[in-house]
């Protein structure tokens, strides 16, 4: 089943209960947090103070995803404040195994995330473990950055790792997500598609772009 995930790195902070909850009728599966520091990825976004905003806001799962220098130090913050599921990145922490235990044993669920430039099979090793991999399509930093094929491949990779280890885990797609993409996505392995141009600025609204990424996401005739 494919689910969208909006990004609230494109929506207006100025009406962000109102784009919630325009998400949320659309029929968005899970609310998709970018927490950037300026130093792992360009770009200062959020803290736990939003996510705790957030969570008072709508009722989907909340994934925090989290591009920031020694995440560890955080995923108590996070979890306080409403995460349901928490990201972090194999390029960052030396330690991804214990930080995965961790977050699952706070009762969240945990996902590992990669850069377009990190190999699918560095997460050989913790792929039982985890609830969630996180394909980046783009490098972190900003939203509206074009689609970088060649991640399809990893996708594919990761995808293949799953079906054959018969795993209970998600793969997510984050980066230039938009209609013309979407199904190829699909078909290389991604369940679930994080947009945030593709939605919050969507010719037609929030709810146009939900509808028409998961149009195109499952049906590649569908452009709206």
């Amino acid at each position: 089943m494919i689910q969208i995930a909006p990004s609230v790195l494109s929506a207006d902070f100025t009406h962000l209960a109102d784009d919630l909850k325009a998400a949320e009728e659309a029929g968005a599966d899970r609310i998709h947090i970018d927490v950037i520091d300026g130093h792992f990825a360009p770009n200062i976004t959020m803290g736990p103070f939003i996510v705790e905003a957030i969570n008072s806001v709508t009722s989907l799962p909340l994934e925090v995803h989290l591009m920031i220098e020694h995440p560890d130090r955080y995923i108590d913050d996070f979890i306080k404040a409403g995460s349901d599921i928490l990201i972090v990145h194999q390029e960052n922490v030396p330690h991804l195994h214990r930080v995965v235990q961790y977050i699952k044993e706070q009762g969240n669920q945990a996902g590992v995330a990669l850069n377009p430039g990190t190999p699918a099979h560095t997460l050989d090793d913790i792929m039982d473990d985890l609830d969630l991999a996180l394909v980046m399509s783009v490098n972190p930093g900003f939203s509206g950055q074009k689609f970088i094929s060649s991640t399809l491949d990893k996708m594919r990779q990761l995808r293949q790792t799953i079906e054959n280890r018969r795993l209970a885990c998600d793969l997510e797609v984050d980066g230039g997500v938009n209609p013309d993409n979407a199904q190829e996505i699909v078909q290389a392995g991604g369940n679930i598609l994080v947009a945030a141009t593709a939605i919050f600025k969507h010719p037609n609204g929030i709810g146009g772009g939900i509808r028409s990424l998961r149009q195109c996401a499952e049906n590649p005739t569908m452009l709206v």
